[in-house]
């Protein structure tokens, strides 16, 4: 029986989107916004996936933050696109970021607050 996990399921699903989006940058030809958008959005949920492993409370805690930072950066990244005229703005993906954000930070607090 599988277990059900909600920020992986999340950042799965968050990931398939980042592919398809880099698909259409790369088809517009927008190189390199596409390969950091790539590895940062995919990190998020390589980080989280990799968490869900992690050898005691303070590696999954620092596995979550890193996490983190991929998401902050994945959202700078967006935001960039969304003010460069040539690039397409994708708000849905700004808006999944910016809860994936979220939701790592409150399980990254109520790790914390378990220790």
């Amino acid at each position: 029986m599988k277990i059900k996990n909600t920020i992986v399921d999340k950042s799965l699903a968050f990931s398939v989107e980042i592919i398809k989006c880099c698909e259409q940058l790369e088809a517009e030809r927008k190189f390199v916004i596409a390969k950091q958008l790539l590895r940062c959005g995919t990190s998020i949920g390589a980080n989280v996936f990799e968490a869900q492993h992690a050898e005691s409370k303070a590696d999954f805690i620092h596995k979550m933050k890193i996490a983190v930072k991929e998401a902050n950066e994945m959202f700078y990244w967006l935001l960039l696109c969304g003010k460069a005229k040539s690039y397409p703005t994708n708000i849905n993906l700004k808006n999944d970021s910016e809860e994936l954000l979220r939701i790592i930070s409150i399980i990254i607090f109520g790790s914390k607050t378990n220790v």
